[in-house]
């Protein structure tokens, strides 16, 4: 059962680990693979209108029969459409998700919306708030030349900044996490495994098994790498948002949850290990 929780500065509590509808699935029928994570233990599931499968998503909860206030959903704002506001948005997004509010509601992307109004649409997402229609709320791939846009005329600010973190963009994103903390703005993680998944051939390759070997031992059952990433996560205070189409996985990630901490030594390790290079799949604007 997914069961650590981080407090947001806003007094919510969001869930460290989260099960996502993008990548994998992004598109797709996600009804059974959402069932499937609430079932093994999930409770934090993080979906986005631009992912296409905001209604399967619903689907999967309902099916899945959980108290509503036992879960915590999250979506994010995709383009406006012309004669649109955000709030059209959002309770098209709800009637699809089947739910009277989200508890995480995000700007996506800053690039999704002409420059200069970025400090209008946060006013927007404000308001929604406001009104109960998202518990908390937040930005996604934002740099620190989009927080500084939004935060002098902000009366919220952002609980999360969802970004893409791992080993390898670790150096790349100090400057946006130095900033979120002096906020107390969490940065949540989405591409965790990326240095596994998408750069395999990397430095951390040498590491990873090491580091999965000591804490098998410790645990008393098999460690992945996968796991070992998910910890370096976990002991920043990061949460992890994850997706995957298949149940061994899901109990997989759930495993991290129990799993004993990484040692000051080895999230150094990783850490600087990690800086020795620079791999971005995602939201590839950062690095221009």
């Amino acid at each position: 059962m997914s069961a650590l929780t981080i407090t947001l500065n806003d007094g919510n509590k969001i869930p460290w680990l989260g099960f996502g509808t993008g990548t994998a699935l992004f598109g797709k029928d996600a009804e059974n693979a959402v069932q499937a994570a609430i079932a093994n233990g999930f409770v934090h599931l993080d979906g986005a209108q631009a992912y296409n499968n905001e209604e399967s998503l619903g689907a999967g909860i309902v099916a899945a029969g959980k108290a509503r206030s036992s879960l915590f959903v999250t979506t994010k704002l995709d383009k406006v459409p012309q004669g649109q506001t955000v709030r059209d948005t959002l309770v098209t997004s709800l009637k699809k998700l089947q739910l009277d509010y989200v508890d995480l509601f995000l700007i996506h992307s800053p690039k999704n919306h002409p420059a200069g109004t970025l400090s209008s649409v946060w006013k927007e997402v404000e308001a929604l708030q406001k009104e109960g229609l998202a518990k908390s709320i937040g930005v996604s791939n934002f740099r620190v030349q989009d927080l500084e846009e939004i935060l002098p005329n902000a009366s919220v600010i952002p609980a999360v900044n969802q970004i893409e973190y791992h080993p390898y963009v670790f150096k790349a994103d100090q400057p946006a996490i130095d900033l979120l903390k002096k906020h107390n703005i969490l940065p949540t993680s989405y591409g965790g495994l990326g240095p596994i998944v998408r750069f395999k051939g990397g430095p951390l390759d040498s590491v990873l098994p090491s580091i999965a070997k000591r804490v098998s031992k410790a645990a008393g059952k098999p460690v992945t790498e996968g796991q070992v990433l998910q910890l370096w996560l976990k002991a920043k205070g990061i949460p992890a948002i994850t997706t995957t189409s298949k149940e061994e996985r899901i109990k997989e990630y759930l495993a991290t949850e129990t799993l004993p901490a990484l040692t000051a030594d080895e999230v150094k390790t990783i850490d600087e290990t990690g800086s020795k290079v620079h791999h971005r799949a995602f939201a590839k604007f950062w690095d221009d």
